[in-house]
């Protein structure tokens, strides 16, 4: 355990169970509890009101308490991932300051709906989530850059995510894309797409008018390398791997 005044860090630590002593305190403002052997986190998670960061990622958990929606200081990192999540509380849509969020390698198949409401979000992992769709909410996430769904079984994004106008990357790999979702077309500030891994076949001519794409990863699909499209992308300066 490694410990500073408002910091406490029981990474590696093999822990099953969590002693009571941490809830004694409230000011912590960073709470590191990863890779240990955790299965369940008490509702006493909801007094620590000056927490930032929260790391309860690669544990056992099978839940998370609602309480966590409680932390009103949560603004910088939420991990959450490599644990058993079937769910995650509707309170995380309070945590509408947080900055980053990863929930990914969870057994979630869906997220939900108060995603929207995390308003501050600028980063969100949800890849190996068993995800089949996202919410129409996540178009209400008008300051995401990054957004990573990787190893999932999306089909397509909903209409909503055209107004995620902030959005630089964009990790759809290994899913099941039988096109360039259409929602992407709106997005003027999109950098890096990776839609590697899919069932993508041919390339939608809207895309050569993304005017800030810079990379564009489209390996394990069947598109055409010689294709129109993915020539004019190369020829305006696009890295476009096929």
């Amino acid at each position: 355990m490694l410990t500073t005044p408002r910091t406490l860090n029981f990474w590696k630590a093999g822990l099953s169970s969590l002693p009571p002593e941490i809830w004694r305190r409230e000011d912590w403002e960073v709470l590191i509890l990863a890779d240990n052997a955790l299965t369940e986190i008490p509702a006493a998670l909801g007094r620590l009101h000056a927490v930032h960061t929260l790391d309860l990622g690669h544990n056992a958990l099978a839940s998370v308490p609602d309480e966590i929606g409680r932390l009103a200081g949560l603004t910088r990192y939420l991990y959450l991932h490599d644990n058993r999540l079937t769910a995650l509380p509707d309170t995380l849509g309070r945590l509408d300051r947080l900055g980053y969020l990863n929930v990914g390698e969870n057994p979630l198949g869906q997220l939900p709906s108060a995603l929207g409401e995390m308003a501050g979000l600028v980063e969100l992992r949800a890849q190996k989530a068993e995800l089949t769709a996202l919410p129409e909410s996540i178009g209400r996430l008008g300051r995401l850059r990054e957004l990573w769904l990787g190893g999932n079984a999306l089909s397509g994004l909903p209409e909503s995510a055209g107004a995620l106008r902030e959005l630089r990357v964009l990790e759809l790999r290994e899913n099941a894309l039988p096109h360039v979702p259409e929602a992407l077309r709106a997005l003027p500030l999109l950098r890096r797409i990776d839609l590697r891994g899919n069932r993508i076949e041919e390339m939608p001519p809207w895309i050569v008018r993304l005017p800030s794409l810079e990379k564009l990863d489209l390996r394990w699909n069947t598109v055409d390398d010689a294709a129109a499209t993915v020539r004019e992308l190369r020829e305006r300066g696009c890295v476009v791997l096929t």
